[in-house]
């Protein structure tokens, strides 16, 4: 199992959309909210990403494909 750290931002037409629980449900990857900031215009969590290596990156360009800006906390996935 590796764990991968990233901090996503939400831009104003994506901040209701349920994007962390879709990720959850669409790729084999456990989802754990360390800390968030999410308002009515904008937001931003920083998440960890648990699960095999191969699925964290399906997941992580899944979230940039729906539009949020994704940074990485820590620049390498640990195993």
């Amino acid at each position: 199992m590796a764990n991968f750290k990233i901090r996503i931002s939400f831009p104003e037409d994506k901040i209701k959309e349920p994007l962390i629980y879709q990720i959850g449900h669409e790729f084999k990857v456990v989802t754990n909210i360390r800390r968030a900031d999410v308002r009515e215009k904008t937001g931003w969590v920083e998440l960890e990403l648990t699960g095999e290596a191969a699925e964290i990156e399906k997941a992580v360009e899944s979230l940039k494909a729906k539009g949020v800006k994704v940074e990485p906390i820590e620049r390498n996935i640990i195993e």
